[in-house]
């Protein structure tokens, strides 16, 4: 049997976490990693997956209170991992003993080896959608998710990205909550937006070309 498909879906031979293609991740470990609840596709191997939570108590009370957080999973073993969200695009990051912020709607799986914790973004109330996200620190690799290709913007001056679109950016940046100048209008991807994320400083942002997969509405009874 022959197909062009065979060699091009060809599983990889890479150690660790790798991209299989644009839209799938492949983990080849021995031991355990952190994952997206339900982001598994398929394995090989010894593996067990372990409901994780927020992490830790003081996650837990977080992610409780604040409604955020990635839901996660603790995958332990040795064998092949596959991993995808709704075939969103898939990237790869490295820190290198800096901090990463990433919206937690984008997180799809990260070495153990790196600390993390749920922050709040400065001047944002419930109103603005209580705007609470991941902050990585240290060194390993994080894979995440965006929903269409993304842009990197340089942060060199006051710069604004929709709540939603907006995936990861530098740290060490100053962020805050913008609101419109008209509460009703409709100025990003959305409807009825009134309030952007803003940062200020020297850094980076990274937007994602769509406010994520929409909210499923429940059937009217």
């Amino acid at each position: 049997m022959r197909s062009p498909l065979f060699e091009a879906a060809r599983e990889n031979d890479v150690p660790g976490m790798s991209l299989q293609n644009g839209k799938m991740l492949r983990v080849r470990f021995n031991g355990e990693f952190l994952a997206r609840q339900g982001s598994m596709v398929a394995y090989q191997g010894d593996v067990d997956f372990a409901y994780k939570g927020s992490g830790g108590i003081g996650k837990f009370l977080k992610k409780a209170v604040t409604g955020e957080g990635a839901p996660l999973m603790s995958v332990t073993g040795q064998g092949d991992v596959f991993l995808a969200r709704d075939a969103w695009d898939v990237h790869l990051i490295d820190l290198e003993g800096d901090s990463l912020t990433v919206n937690g709607e984008n997180v799809l799986a990260f070495e153990p080896g790196l600390n993390w914790d749920i922050q709040r973004v400065q001047g944002a109330g419930m109103a603005a959608g209580g705007l609470f996200n991941t902050v990585f620190t240290g060194h390993g690799r994080i894979a995440i998710a965006c929903h269409g290709s993304p842009v990197l913007l340089n942060v060199d001056q006051p710069t604004f990205a929709d709540t939603d679109a907006a995936v990861a950016w530098s740290s060490s940046l100053r962020t805050g909550v913008r609101r419109t100048a008209k509460a009703g209008a409709l100025i990003g991807r959305g409807s009825g937006e009134a309030f952007q994320l803003s940062f200020e400083g020297q850094g980076f942002v990274l937007v994602q070309a769509s406010e994520g997969a929409p909210v499923a509405q429940p059937a009217s009874g």
